[in-house]
């Protein structure tokens, strides 16, 4: 029998202040740390930060490109995943994961947070949209120990 291996989706913009690319690398850091698969849209800002913490402590990082253009995932990303899709490959990210993590962000973030509402997927927010119920936290490790805790209250 195959243990099934958490993933955790790390969701925000490619344009991010130095607070939120900060907390994008604690949070990927934390992921690896936690033996999690780190998904992600696989570009720069929030994604690169998030999968450049995650690379650099021994985790496995996944980027699900919105082109076909393998070339564009940041170098932190281990498995490149082109969709040419556009952003529609935001629906794959939080289909695939088991919980996310949103942190700043734009539209696309926010077009994330509800598909993960729509799949019903657990999901947090470090700095991002005021949504009604989208669960608000205030670091990092306040992050991945709710999200954890969602997904493995799921799972049970």
């Amino acid at each position: 029998m195959q243990t099934k291996q958490v993933k955790v989706a790390v969701i925000g913009g490619r344009k991010s202040d130095e607070e939120d690319i900060d907390n994008a690398y604690q949070i990927g850091k934390l992921i690896a740390e936690n033996h999690a698969i780190l998904i992600c849209g696989g570009r720069s800002g929030i994604m690169e930060a998030a999968c450049k913490g995650a690379f650099e402590a021994g985790g496995m990082t996944v980027g699900i490109l919105p082109g076909r253009d393998e070339s564009d995932a940041n170098e932190w990303v281990k498995l490149v995943i082109p969709t040419g899709i556009g952003l529609a490959r935001n629906s794959i990210i939080t289909c695939a994961c088991d919980g996310a993590i949103a942190i700043g962000g734009k539209y696309g973030t926010l077009s994330e947070i509800a598909y993960c509402f729509q799949f019903d997927k657990p999901v947090c927010s470090l700095n991002s949209w005021p949504v009604e119920g989208l669960k608000q936290v205030s670091s990092p490790k306040e992050a991945i120990d709710y999200i954890l805790k969602e997904i493995n209250n799921d799972t049970c």
